[in-house]
């Protein structure tokens, strides 16, 4: 019962973020990425938590997978901003050369 009840929740909250994110305009999504990673940093501190104060094998296997994917989400989220940054910096190289 309590699995369907998280699997109800889950997928509860794709739906959520999915409409969501699908309102967004483009423009303020690189912004919020770095809010995300902000987000996904917490997540990453709660999983090592998990993955080292529990005694089934079961949670720190799910505990090290969770800091893998925040990881992921946080390198990708700074790859994204950096993107974003080197844009803006090479327009003003590029008048400052001429």
């Amino acid at each position: 019962m309590i699995l369907l009840l998280m699997l109800f929740v889950f997928m509860l909250a794709i739906a959520v973020g999915n409409e969501l994110i699908s309102k967004v305009p483009p423009t303020l999504h690189t912004p919020l990425m770095s809010g995300a990673n902000a987000v996904s940093g917490i997540t990453i501190v709660g999983a090592l938590m998990c993955a080292q104060f529990t005694d089934g094998l079961t949670s720190q296997v799910l505990g090290v997978i969770a800091i893998a994917l925040a990881t992921i989400n946080v390198v990708g989220g700074f790859m994204v901003t950096d993107r974003m940054l080197a844009m803006f910096s090479s327009k003003k190289k590029k008048k400052e050369g001429k």
